[in-house]
């Protein structure tokens, strides 16, 4: 999983997470409770990622993610990012060979240019071969993601058969719109978000 921001969400060497608020930190109770394991992904060396998602360099470095999750246990490994993090999870999907992934999951995705100079788009799509799933919120006010561009982002992964989710909701906690505690980050609607998410992924694992 792979946070939006900066990246860095502080993981200790006890495991405690400083910077929890994320969404992807948020909802990894959810996801052990529905039976999946969670890898969080933190920024190196306390660097911020800005710019840096979509570079050949970070998607070597998602490949040994991959690894080391498949070594976790024999089980589907699928890659998730949130915002900013989404070009990082674009971009391991794009670069992963073969069977490495069961499938790509896209959440409040950045498509238009902001400060980081980078975006989804930016991750080579059309290297995808995975089944993908692109997570719109019809609230979300976000300037760099808006939901509007879900399906051009869709559309850009054409070598996978992909879906656009849509919900709505989510509070807004933060004076910045693209903050993790605003319908951005689905603060308040995470548990509604991670089962669509979950029932997408059984759906897709079940297709002959």
């Amino acid at each position: 999983m792979f946070p939006g921001g900066t990246g860095e969400i502080d993981i200790e060497k006890s495991g405690h997470v400083k910077n929890a608020k994320n969404f992807v930190v948020r909802s990894d109770d959810l996801w052990r409770e529905r039976g999946y394991g969670i890898v969080l992904v933190d920024a190196l060396e306390h660097q911020s990622m800005r710019g840096q998602r979509s570079s050949a360099a970070y998607a070597e470095l998602t490949k040994r993610i991959i690894e080391f999750a498949h070594r976790q246990a024999n089980v589907p490994v699928w890659v998730l990012g949130t915002s900013q993090g989404s070009i990082a999870a674009m971009n391991a999907a794009s670069h992963a060979g073969g069977t490495q992934l069961a499938g790509l999951i896209l959440t409040e995705s950045v498509s238009i240019l902001g400060g980081s100079h980078e975006t989804v788009f930016d991750a080579h799509p059309e290297d995808v071969h995975v089944p993908s799933l692109v997570v719109a919120n019809v609230d979300d006010r976000c300037k760099v993601a808006p939901p509007s561009m879900a399906q051009s982002i869709a559309q850009a992964i054409r070598h996978a058969p992909t879906t656009v989710l849509t919900v709505s909701g989510g509070e807004q906690r933060s004076r910045d719109d693209c903050a993790s505690l605003s319908p951005h980050g689905y603060y308040g609607i995470e548990e509604k978000v991670v089962d669509d998410i979950v029932d997408w992924m059984q759906k897709t694992q079940n297709r002959p």
